[in-house]
């Protein structure tokens, strides 16, 4: 290169400006080479120096002198780009769902029970099964050792259930604690601010409907709260009519399922009277008494017969005794009294001497007995048709009430012959309760379908609530009070309970007098109702 002119070195720059200037690019547009237009100059910082120039020389000396030396120079070069891809969007898609669709069951304790029952029968066979291959194999001593296995098994498998079907009550009652928020809200909290405005009237809350599907076709024939627990009732269907007569049933409900009663006995014949036991409330018969001397329990029955019967519950069978006999109807002659009897419909015994006890008959009399004679001590000439219920005041010793099919509710001191209080309700009374916490605040159901609540201690005359509660093609046939709420239930013709809270009118307390000593609840109740009796004599 140091022979070459420097003329030669211009030359050769201007032919590479010129091979420069003519550069082509292929177009991938276009599909063919283009030439480049207007390539701009890039100068860069390089290592290359010319060998003639001055600077070319003095390296040229210095590498010979074994010195090395870097210097830079500008040169010119073409651009580079490449090529920037734009973004794109990566989306992913699932299947579409089916439509929803809503589903509720209800599985109550008897369908698990069932079920459970079900897979222990096939567990047990199959397990007899395998008894089988081992007595084969193993003889005589294998299969014993296996029955006391399959022994323990049940009896395991049987606690299992046992386990499971309270797990599932729980759950069910939460259910429906669910379900019925509502309900359960206006038992606890609702008060009717509304009696403000009534003066001395009354309303009813409707609360739960108890219905069994089973028993549609038959009457509630009576009504009996478990003392033990409050929330518990018996319920006992069944028809006093001789042409109606077919089997009935008796059912135990829970406010807290209302849905499916907590037990249920079929029985051969109508169920009429139902009492369960104040200490022992797993023990249901017809009209509970004092246990005898060896502690046995003792229940009394009156029916169409006319006899008034006593039975003991010993340890393997009942043993009955006949009490007393209904005397014969009115005008019935002589040689006809053993074949014409008085059927007796109800009965009670007396709360503070229950060695006494009233019989209501079809006849429309009242009898009052007692367990130390064969006689009947007096009979009061109540109703003019058939009388439907008897009930003794539970505070006062000497009042009861009755009710009948003659339309009326009559209220009695035994020492009287007629009654002190007389109501007109203008259909057939089915049935008559007092409440538990006042002496003089009870209720009547009637077949027109209403419910009749009175207090003596404010109005004499007339109820200060009457309610319908069923439709007028029902009739109610019982009525309940609930021994520590403010509630009631009523049964109709048709197997269905309804409960019913009672608002602040129905259920006010008495005032104390000033200048009186506080007196006991008890005291101050018999005392308002022999006010009462005072000012009718």
């Amino acid at each position: 290169m140091s022979n070459l002119s420097e003329k030669t070195v211009v030359l050769r720059r201007a032919r590479l400006n010129a091979a420069t200037s003519s550069l082509m690019r292929f177009s991938f547009k276009e599909c063919c080479f283009k030439p480049v237009a207007d390539e701009p100059d890039i100068e860069i910082e390089g290592s290359l120096v010319h060998k003639d120039s001055e600077e070319g020389q003095i390296l040229c000396a210095e590498k010979e002198v074994g010195r090395k030396s870097k210097t830079l120079f500008s040169c010119i070069t073409t651009a580079t780009q490449t090529t920037i891809n734009p973004p794109r969007e990566v989306a992913c898609q699932t299947e579409s769902q089916p439509l929803l669709v809503n589903y509720s069951a209800t599985a109550n304790q008897w369908e698990i029970y069932d079920f459970y029952q079900e897979e222990l029968q096939k567990r047990t066979s199959s397990t007899k099964k395998d008894e089988k291959e081992n007595e084969i194999a193993e003889g005589a001593e294998g299969v014993h050792g296996n029955l006391s296995l399959l022994r323990d098994f049940t009896d395991k498998s049987d606690h299992d259930l046992a386990m499971l079907s309270t797990a599932a009550k729980l759950l069910e009652y939460a259910v429906n604690e669910n379900i019925n928020g509502d309900i359960i809200a206006d038992f606890k909290h609702f008060e009717d601010e509304a009696d403000e405005f009534r003066g001395d009237k009354g309303t009813l809350l409707p609360l739960w409907e108890f219905q069994y599907n089973k028993v549609k076709s038959l009457p509630v024939s009576a009504l009996c709260w478990n003392k033990k627990y409050n929330d518990l009732f018996a319920v006992g269907l069944g028809s006093h009519k001789f042409t109606e007569l077919e089997c009935g049933m008796l059912l135990f409900y829970t406010w807290r399922n209302n849905n499916h009663p907590e037990f249920l006995f079929n029985t051969d014949s109508g169920v009429m009277c139902v009492d369960i036991h104040e200490q022992k409330s797993h023990l249901v018969a017809v009209k509970w008494w004092e246990d005898d001397l060896y502690g046995n329990h003792t229940f009394f029955s009156v029916s169409a017969d006319g006899r008034v019967v006593s039975w003991t519950l010993g340890k393997y069978e009942l043993f009955s005794t006949n009490i007393i006999k209904l005397p014969p109807m009115d005008k019935v002659p002589d040689d006809l009294n053993n074949v014409i009897v008085t059927a007796g419909l109800t009965l009670d015994f007396h709360k503070q001497k229950p060695y006494h006890f009233l019989v209501g008959t079809e006849a429309g009399k009242i009898h009052k007995g007692s367990t130390h004679y064969t006689r009947f001590i007096k009979t009061y000439e109540a109703h003019f048709r058939m009388v439907s219920c008897v009930r003794w005041n539970p505070f006062n010793p000497k009042v009861f009430i009755t009710c009948g099919m003659d339309w009326r509710v009559n209220i009695w001191d035994e020492t009287t012959d007629s009654p002190v209080f007389t109501f007109d309700l203008k259909s057939s009374v089915m049935d008559v309760a007092w409440a538990p916490y006042s002496s003089t605040v009870f209720a009547a159901v009637t077949a027109d379908g209403k419910v009749h609540v009175f207090d003596l201690s404010i109005n004499r005359f007339e109820a200060l609530c009457q309610q319908r509660v069923v439709s007028t093609k029902r009739h109610l046939t019982c009525i309940e009070f609930n021994p520590v709420h403010p509630i009631i239930i009523v049964g109709n013709d048709r197997g269905l309970v309804i409960s019913l809270k009672l608002s602040p009118n129905l259920r006010k307390n008495p005032k104390e007098e000033k200048g009186k000593e506080p007196s006991t609840g008890a005291e101050v109740e018999i005392a308002k109702m022999e006010k009462l009796l005072i000012l009718m004599r």
